[in-house]
This record gives C-alpha cells, sequence and structure tokens, in this order.
C-alpha cells in the first residue's frame, strides 16, 4: 500500500535566493525537479518584474514579502500550470498574444495540469485544503498583451520581448542587452527539454532555437533546473538542433 504524503505548512513552501544583478531565485522545494518552475524576481527603480508564478497551491503575496514591496509586472513565460499559478494576485499580468486565452481561461487542459498534476509530483503535499484531483490555476486575464521586440520597462532596467513558439505557441523570453541577463522560460534549460505538450510544434521550436543561438548572453535564468552560462547556453541549442533537426 503506497504510503501518503505528508503536507508542508504554508510558511515552508517557499524558498529564495539572491542570485546577483538584482535577482532573487524563488522556487516550491517540495515539488519535484521536472515538475518545479523557477520563478524570478527582478528589482527595478520604478517597478519590479516577476518572470512567472509557481503552482499557485500556497499565495506568493502573502508569503514572500519581495514580491509586495513596489508595482510589480508578473510575465508568463507560457501558460502551463507550474508557471503561472499566482498570476491572479497580481494586477500587471503579461502574456504573449499567443496564449492570452489561456491566462484569461486557464482550464486543466490548457495549461497541462491534465495529465501532470498529481501527488507524485510532489515530496511534500501543499497544505490543507489541496487535492490535485481538484487542482486548477485560476483565471488572470491579461492586463498587457506582448509581442515580439515589446519592451518591458522598469524604469532603470530594460527587457526586450524574444518570442519563441515551439514548446508553447507562445512562449517568450526576455532579454536585458545591457547586461546580457536572459530570462529564457521552458524554450532553453539545463534539463530534458519538452517538445511533444499538445500545443508544441517542432518546427517552431527549431526555428526558434536557431533564432537565438548568437544571442550575446553572460547569464541564462531557465524556467526549470540551475542557472547557466553563455557558452552552455550555445551546447544545450546545438544539441538540441543535432538532435531534432534531421
Amino acid at each position: 500500500m503506497e504510503q501518503k504524503l505528508e503536507a508542508a505548512t504554508a510558511e515552508q513552501w517557499y524558498r529564495t535566493r539572491a542570485v546577483g544583478d538584482g535577482v532573487t531565485w524563488i522556487d516550491e522545494p517540495f515539488i519535484k525537479e521536472f515538475y518545479r518552475c523557477n520563478i524570478w524576481h527582478v528589482r527595478g527603480r520604478d517597478r519590479d518584474m516577476l518572470v512567472d508564478s509557481g503552482m499557485g497551491v500556497v499565495s506568493l503575496r502573502q508569503h514572500i514579502p519581495l514580491v509586495t514591496e513596489k508595482p510589480c509586472a508578473a510575465i508568463a513565460s507560457h501558460t502551463h500550470f507550474d508557471h503561472i499559478g499566482c498570476h491572479h494576485e497580481f494586477e500587471d499580468r503579461r502574456v504573449h498574444a499567443a496564449e492570452a486565452d489561456i491566462l484569461a481561461d486557464p482550464t486543466r487542459a490548457a495549461t497541462l495540469a491534465d495529465p501532470y498534476v498529481e501527488d507524485g509530483i510532489f515530496t511534500k503535499l501543499p497544505p490543507a485544503p489541496y487535492s490535485s484531483t481538484e487542482y486548477a490555476v485560476r483565471a488572470a486575464p491579461a492586463t498587457v498583451v506582448l509581442r515580439a521586440g515589446d519592451i518591458v520597462d522598469l524604469g532603470d532596467r530594460h527587457f526586450e520581448v524574444i518570442h519563441t513558439p515551439g514548446h508553447s505557441p507562445g512562449g517568450i523570453m526576455l532579454y536585458e542587452k545591457a547586461s546580457e541577463i536572459l530570462f529564457s522560460g521552458d524554450t532553453v534549460y539545463d534539463g530534458p527539454l519538452i517538445d511533444d505538450a499538445y500545443h508544441s510544434d517542432l518546427g517552431d521550436y527549431i526555428a526558434s532555437m536557431r533564432r537565438i543561438l548568437d544571442l550575446s548572453v553572460r547569464t541564462i535564468h531557465g524556467g526549470h533546473f540551475p542557472s547557466f552560462d553563455g557558452e552552455r547556453y550555445r551546447d544545450l541549442i546545438r544539441q538540441f538542433l543535432a538532435e531534432k533537426d534531421r
């Protein structure tokens, strides 16, 4: 008989670490690594930026005061369940036009909660009254719809929206040219990349990877797994293209 997992408390659910360049990494340690989204908080002069917001099983704003210190633009790198769960907690919500409909109506099927969300993705369950069978992302209609080339302006920092369809139709990366920092979402991270979700398109993914290969990057903060440098970035893209572009 399979042993039931114990539940974590809300106070235990998140952890944070400053990683330099005004960036703080936030994650949910009781979600197994493959399913665990990296949440990135970026300090700006006029407003802050949040790249993705986790599963939404515990309030981010209530338990991570950092995200409430000033106006904060909550950006969705894409709309899978593990990346948009707390977007409804923010007044400024941004997503690429190709997935704005999902952020507004995040069904279990559209967000990939089906088939992935089950107790087995956790090492400790979220606090009660959480239920994997009842889990759903709350609707969070975009207040700003993004397109390629748009700039997220934090006052003293500016991040360009790079549209990278493939993993999903509205996948984006956010690039700060001045620092060569890249928030790469699920387009590129140092782990197994997914190109077979229901709305993935391998041809688009290959085209996106070719287009971003020569981007001048110093530090890459991905949607999953540890951050990495520009050399590893190019190695990962070349490896993907060698395997898929045949």
